[in-house]
């Protein structure tokens, strides 16, 4: 079997690059900001999901500079629905540290930029790679699986990651390495997909382990995956006669920290639904509506009870909690999850 040859794939790269808004076309050099906001938006987010925000991001704050002098709230609102909200909360900690301690540049090595807020590893490389075209191995998800299969790797995940970028940085090239890291992401976005993958298009083929042996799909070899447990709680939406909906903050640290919340319970395996107006934020006449709100986070499933509840135009709210005024609700930093209960909770109200 013939080794890899990475300019067969630096060649297939400039004949199938995908064009997408943060990578410079070629022959031109990369932005590191547009590098940087998009490495992090992508990370547990895919290439559509992140596409429109990015673009949102860069009108919003076209540099660094702009993005280290935006307001952390303003921040947070333009993130709300990209999810994992400690990126976000990184993301303008790490534009200002790079504004007020690097000149509004970012640093050029992978050491360097591990020491920002929000930069680790995985993210250093890209940025090293892509934006300032260091050798600095990069291995995302689709890197991971073009890898796995081409050395048909039989260690399963994660155990295998150290091994995989082992095996890639064999075949890494001195130059190009921005592009040959974007080629085997788009190889395995493409043709080297989870199933059915193209081989017979591939340019690697001819060197590819897996494919030779027919056992493609088999790679990356996976653990068995854990039983995600399950958890429940109630949440309490609260509307003034004036359309007003009661909220809070969330606490900066912590799941979905410093985002908007429609007030609840905590999150628990053994929830209590008949103790759950204990956990209102005010007296009021609370009314359980049908059905339950579910979501989904990376580590555990999650039921919510909704109730709901008025209150007379005018009201104050709570200390630690604060209004927020009819056509405003759209616009604060709410994550999927109680996008999903203001939705039920108006849903039910309709009917």
């Amino acid at each position: 079997m013939t080794p890899p040859d990475p300019q067969a794939l630096l060649d297939w790269y400039d004949r199938h690059r995908r064009v997408l808004p943060w990578r410079a076309p070629p022959g031109r050099r990369s932005d590191p900001y547009a590098v940087w906001l998009s490495e992090i938006m992508l990370q547990q987010t895919t290439v559509p999901a992140v596409k429109s925000y990015f673009e949102k991001f860069l009108a919003l704050w076209p540099g660094v500079e702009d993005l280290a002098a935006a307001p952390v709230d303003d921040v947070m609102k333009a993130w709300a629905g990209l999810g994992y909200y400690s990126r976000a909360r990184n993301l303008h900690a790490c534009a200002q540290r790079v504004a007020r301690d690097h000149g509004g540049r970012f640093p050029d090595t992978e050491e360097v930029l591990r020491a920002l807020p929000g930069i680790g590893p995985y993210t250093a490389a890209a940025i090293a790679s892509i934006a300032f075209e260091r050798r600095a191995v990069v291995v995302d998800g689709n890197v991971e699986r073009v890898v796995s299969r081409l050395f048909a790797i039989p260690e399963p995940m994660p155990k295998a990651k150290p091994l995989i970028k082992e095996a890639a940085a064999r075949i890494w090239p001195q130059d190009r390495s921005g592009d040959f890291a974007q080629a085997l992401m788009d190889l395995g976005s493409s043709l080297c997909s989870p199933r059915r993958p193209a081989c017979s298009l591939c340019p690697f083929q001819g060197a590819c382990a897996a494919s030779a042996a027919g056992q493609a799909e088999l790679y990356p070899v996976k653990a068995p995956k854990a039983e995600r447990p399950s958890r429940a709680g109630a949440a309490f939406f609260l509307e003034r006669a004036d359309g007003a909906v009661l909220v809070r903050t969330r606490p900066p640290k912590g799941l979905l920290g410093g985002m908007t919340e429609i007030p609840g319970s905590p999150w628990s395996g053994d929830f209590d639904l008949g103790r759950a107006l204990d956990h209102a934020p005010a007296p009021a006449r609370w009314a359980r509506l049908p059905g339950v709100v579910e979501h989904v986070f990376t580590h555990f499933s999650l039921r919510l009870t909704v109730f709901r509840a008025g209150a007379r135009a005018g009201a104050k709210a709570p200390e630690g909690y604060r209004w927020a005024l009819k056509g405003d609700l759209d616009g604060e930093a709410l994550p999927s999850v109680m996008r999903k209960i203001v939705a039920h909770a108006r849903a039910q109200g309709e009917d």
